[in-house]
């Protein structure tokens, strides 16, 4: 995994540029996928569902995991009221009429992240809580090499100061340990399932 400049993703023609521009970007990270191509990004997105959800992190990340939602619990960051549809209008509501009839993508028990859309190239999930609504945004692009990799925008709307400071504070915990971890697991997912097609 590659932390990429901003304009990785903003140069990039995505769809989601049309209704996300008050979004910030709060990270952009390229992943390895040797020898993927143009139309390899379902197969990317199977792969990534196929290598499990949070079950299968190692367990430093499941504690994490585990300690933000109980903190969540106890200080009522994570109601219903300040999810997705209560605090935050949904980015569904923004889609152009060729997109809200496009997939969402599979829901996911495992997964706190709402599916958008989900097209040939591209998918967003959005979560929303006391903190922040948060957007992940997959896309699949193509290298200098010729070769396709995929690539991970993390944008980010924080809620007022506590909302900033909470990104701020939640940092060295994403670079250090979420992502890494993130990185091994989708990149194995994508090395399992070129070798399982050869």
């Amino acid at each position: 995994m590659t932390r990429l400049d901003t304009s990785a993703y903003t140069g990039e023609p995505w769809r989601i540029h049309e209704f996300a521009a008050d979004f910030r970007v709060e990270d952009t990270w390229s992943f390895r996928t040797p020898g993927a191509g143009p139309d390899d990004f379902p197969v990317m997105l199977a792969a990534m569902r196929a290598g499990g959800g949070l079950a299968k992190q190692p367990a430093v990340v499941r504690v994490l995991f585990w300690a933000r939602w109980r903190l969540g619990a106890l200080l009522g960051w994570d109601t219903a009221s300040d999810g997705v549809g209560a605090r935050v209008t949904s980015l569904r509501d923004r889609l152009p009429d060729d997109l809200r009839d496009a997939p969402r993508g599979p829901d996911s028990d495992d997964l706190p992240l709402t599916p958008v859309y989900e097209l040939d190239t591209e998918a967003a999930r959005e979560l929303a809580n006391r903190t922040v609504h948060t957007v992940m945004h997959l896309g699949w692009s193509r290298r200098p090499d010729g070769d396709h990799e995929l690539r991970m925008t993390v944008l980010v709307k924080p809620n007022g100061t506590f909302g900033r400071f909470y990104m701020a504070a939640i940092a060295p915990f994403r670079y250090l340990i979420v992502y890494p971890a993130l990185t091994r697991r989708w990149e194995r997912a994508w090395r399992d399932r070129r070798g399982g097609n050869r």
